[in-house]
């Protein structure tokens, strides 16, 4: 089965289509106020509707209230819903949307709250004491292997560029890869050379 590619970070239009015409399987919208990658709900419902309704949309949360991710599920269109921050299990699973819980990996005992989650997927990301995600940085991807035994879909995530991820698939074999900051010529605009280039690493190598 082939990797999942997706793009996370995506705030116009212009990103989305290259994204989408590239090969990614999803785009990701950030509805975060602290994060350079942030969108309105306006914008992203402008990308979703542009964009084909078989790319999935995402929409990224760090502890948002349940109305707002109420109202974007409505006008966005999202069909997963990622939660970054201290959400709880029950928060996560109440929407009727599918949904993947994020935890950022510090240690083995950053999986501890693993079983906690009945969500559909999880995402692993490198711990930062100061951002939820997008840092470019990388974790122990043998703690990703071992987040697999819970018997959910891994998405792997955290310092992944067109250079490492062809080592990535092959060591960790998730289910799917999240790129934000490997793709970018500045947070939030994405470089659509370097998205080429992550998708087709990452397409030849689950061939390999």
């Amino acid at each position: 089965m082939s990797t999942r590619i997706k793009i996370c970070g995506i705030t116009c239009v212009a990103d989305g289509v290259a994204a989408a015409e590239a090969g990614a399987d999803m785009i990701g919208l950030m509805f975060y106020e602290r994060s350079p990658r942030n969108i309105s709900i306006a914008a992203a419902a402008e990308i979703s509707r542009t964009l084909s309704p078989f790319i999935l949309k995402v929409g990224v949360f760090v502890n948002p209230d349940e109305d707002a991710v109420m109202r974007a599920i409505g006008e966005c269109g999202l069909t997963l819903l990622q939660f970054h921050g201290e959400e709880t299990p029950e928060f996560c699973t109440q929407f009727g949307v599918m949904s993947m819980k994020a935890l950022r990996v510090r240690d083995a005992a950053s999986l501890d709250a693993l079983p906690n989650y009945a969500t559909d997927a999880y995402l692993l990301d490198a711990y930062s004491p100061h951002a939820h995600g997008g840092t470019g940085a990388k974790f122990n991807w043998d703690l990703a292997i071992e987040a697999k035994k819970h018997g959910k879909p891994i998405f792997l995530a955290g310092g992944l560029t067109a250079n490492n991820i062809a080592e990535a698939v092959h060591k960790v074999q998730p289910f799917g890869v999240d790129v934000s900051s490997g793709v970018e010529s500045s947070p939030g605009k994405k470089d659509d050379a370097k998205v080429r280039a992550f998708i087709q690493a990452v397409r030849q190598s689950s061939h390999d």
